[in-house]
């Protein structure tokens, strides 16, 4: 093994190679780590909506854009260096990443999910519809346009030449 294929990023495409590899259709690895990794920080974004709102009681749109916020910055952070361990200069992704997230504050949060809720829906269920639009906007985004220039390492080569299983 070399030495830049040692540590948990290398382990993390691993594994997540290995979890497509079985697929009876192509599915790139990189889909499933961004499921596990937006999954983990959704998981984040619903406890701080909670806290805020059931614990400190503050108004549902601070709550929603504070939970937003740090999960996105988080999302961010470990699929640039887990799921498509890139190396390019960060700074034209997170520029990128930050034009991605206010299209997806607009439609999706305030838009689906804060809106739902003023409409009376629960305010868990309402993030939760809004969590499915935004899943896949968010890896489409990443996938093609924030990480563009990331090394294949983490698409199955069926996947990435086109070529069948």
């Amino acid at each position: 093994m070399r030495a830049e294929d040692k540590g948990i990023p290398t382990r993390f495409a691993a594994f997540c190679a290995a979890v497509v590899r079985p697929l009876p259709v192509p599915v790139p690895p990189s889909f499933v780590g961004y499921a596990i990794i937006n999954g983990f920080t959704f998981g984040v974004d619903l406890a701080i909506l909670t806290f805020t709102r059931s614990g400190l009681g503050l108004p549902l749109p601070v709550c929603v854009t504070a939970g937003y916020l740090i999960a996105f910055g988080l999302s961010f952070v470990l699929n640039r260096g887990l799921n498509f361990r890139s190396h390019a200069p960060v700074g034209g992704q997170t520029l990128k990443y930050a034009v991605a997230v206010g299209i997806n504050y607009l439609v999706f949060i305030l838009g689906v999910g804060a809106g739902l809720g003023l409409l009376g829906i629960e305010y868990h269920l309402s993030r939760l519809l809004a969590g499915a639009g935004e899943a896949v906007f968010m890896y489409c985004v990443m996938r093609w346009v924030v990480f563009a220039d990331a090394k294949e390492g983490t698409r199955s080569r069926a996947v990435s030449r086109g070529q069948p299983r």
